[in-house]
């Protein structure tokens, strides 16, 4: 369960990106849609939700739309334990919103970002009070490639994004934010990252190769890489050269949108504590196999008691087990 301290309490680690409300309808064509479920999305905000279910403290900054969708952000999270008071609200452009499209047991996403309330996210943000104590006071602050792609001001932002916490950055590759654009922000942003979460497809299509240690040289080995290869294995490769992998758990996929923020927030949670790191991994697991088991992008973190029984189980149980 969150902390209940956490939405009123700066947080330990601090997600900065962008929110989004999610439309999601019956299965069909979207022109064939009548009605549709609305929820919260985005990466971070999934990432900060995520850590403030597994108990972490957690502050989510960013902008938003003076508008209902953004309401709906600021009352989700702060529902879910999410510390959101370095939010800043933008009284001329809109919060975005994506529509989910489910067509043969297959979803795609139509995204609705353009001149949204976060692509305003600049340097200058940064300098607010508000968010500056914030990323002061950060053991962890975590975005994702999302940002930097989402204009030419949060790439600049994310170039200044430097502190005494660890810097976590996940990929997230979307060529189509990347369209007609130099990904040379990206990478400045992912060398500077002491960890750096990547999936093996995405890194195959941005990078031109999915092997770990391949990619680790390309980033000068100074972080923590994570590559997650779908439903088989999450490899960690350190600066010291240690390498780790862990079997990702069997679980019946319901919807595999959010299952890598969830891993995400698994992982971090697992470097705050200072675990080891096949530990790490493995929380990171069982935290996107609760996601992958529901139709939402988050859900409730798993028990203590199944936590407390898999991280430090044999690695034979541990690969036999089923979720």
């Amino acid at each position: 369960m969150p902390d209940p301290r956490a939405a009123t309490e700066t947080g330990q680690v601090v997600c900065i990106g962008e929110a989004m409300i999610m439309l999601a309808g019956a299965a069909g064509p979207l022109e064939d849609v009548a009605t549709f479920r609305r929820s919260v999305g985005g990466a971070e905000c999934n990432v900060a939700g995520g850590l403030a279910g597994l108990g972490v403290p957690t502050s989510w900054v960013s902008r938003l739309g003076d508008d209902g969708f953004g309401r709906q952000v600021l009352r989700d999270l702060r529902g879910r334990g999410v510390e959101v008071g370095g939010v800043e609200i933008d009284p001329q452009r809109p919060t975005a919103l994506y529509v989910k499209e489910s067509i043969d047991g297959r979803s795609r996403m139509h995204y609705y970002r353009a001149g949204s309330a976060a692509s305003a996210m600049s340097p200058a943000f940064l300098q607010r009070p508000e968010v500056s104590e914030r990323l002061h006071g950060a053991k962890i602050v975590h975005t994702t490639g999302i940002t930097a792609a989402l204009s030419d001001d949060t790439a600049r932002m994310l170039d200044e994004l430097r502190g005494d916490f660890v810097l976590s950055v996940d990929l997230n590759w979307r060529p189509v934010l990347w369209r007609d654009k130099d990904p040379e922000p990206l990478w400045r942003l992912l060398r500077a990252a002491d960890v750096v979460l990547i999936g093996a497809d995405e890194a195959l299509v941005f990078a031109g190769t999915d092997d770990p240690a391949e990619l680790h040289e390309r980033l000068d080995k100074k972080c923590t890489l994570v590559v997650k290869n779908d439903s088989h294995t999450a490899v960690a490769l350190e600066p010291d050269g240690r390498r780790t992998a862990v079997p990702a758990l069997t679980v019946q996929v319901v919807e595999p949108v959010g299952a890598g923020d969830a891993f995400a927030a698994g992982f971090l949670a697992g470097t705050l504590e200072g675990l080891p790191m096949k530990q790490r991994l493995r929380l990171g697991h069982l935290n996107a196999a609760a996601v992958l088991a529901v139709p939402e992008d988050h859900a409730a973190p798993p028990s203590q008691a199944l936590r407390d029984r898999l991280l430090d189980a044999a690695d034979d149980e541990w690969a036999a087990t089923r979720v």
